[in-house]
């Protein structure tokens, strides 16, 4: 019977990130399976990394870490931007990129009364604040797309990898707002505790990082 105890837990994001972070772990030398995200299990336990993994919506990575059920996660950057959880961000892991964008028709007018739909209030309210333009927010799950095609909202704003779902819709980018990478974030706590096993496996990751740059 293995001992979890002294084991690294990592909070993983099934789909895209996952496989991009599990080949980013194995080009770094850690033996971390390819396909684990399609099986139904919610932990993996990898005895020859020293790590259990933690299956998890990319949204509740953070969540997880900052009350200390996951040592360590991997996130993107927008999640961490609009949950701003009490976590330590660690490393700048340079995949699953794309880029967070105000969106809208290409007919698109300033409005008397702007509204702007996304999953991202936070990150929305903020930057449109800081720019001085008064807009109302609504908070979207799902179907970002729709709002300004049946007048729910003048514009979006949401992620954009390549932007086919946007040229399928007929809506155009106005406005990119800031790239977004997935990061490594720790554990408060775990970052003190394990901070030799934690410390090793960045430097393994930001070694293999800066040869590939």
């Amino acid at each position: 019977m293995q001992d979890w105890h002294n084991y690294l837990k990592v909070a993983m994001p099934k789909g895209r990130i996952y496989k991009q972070a599990s080949a980013l772990f194995r080009a770094a030398g850690l033996s971390v399976p390819e396909d684990e995200d399609q099986s139904r299990k919610l932990i993996i336990d990898i005895p020859e990394a020293r790590m259990q993994f933690i299956m998890a919506k990319p949204v509740d990575v953070p969540t997880y870490v900052e009350y200390g059920v996951a040592d360590i996660g991997i996130v993107g950057k927008d999640v961490l931007m609009e949950e701003n959880k009490d976590v330590y961000e660690l490393l700048d892991l340079g995949i699953a990129r794309c880029r967070m964008s105000v969106i809208g028709l290409p007919e698109w007018k300033p409005a008397t009364h702007p509204r702007v739909a996304t999953k991202y209030p936070n990150v929305a309210s903020q930057y449109f604040r800081e720019r001085g333009q008064q807009v109302e927010v609504i908070k979207l799950n799902g179907s970002i797309e729709l709002a300004p095609l049946i007048g729910l909202a003048d514009r979006i704003v949401d992620m954009v990898e390549t932007g086919t779902t946007l040229r399928e819709n007929g809506l155009i980018e106005l406005q990119e707002m800031f790239g977004i990478t997935s990061r490594l974030i720790a554990n408060r706590v775990s970052y003190r505790m394990k901070n030799e096993t934690i410390q090793q496996l960045c430097d393994q990751l930001q070694t293999y990082i800066a040869i590939k740059q």
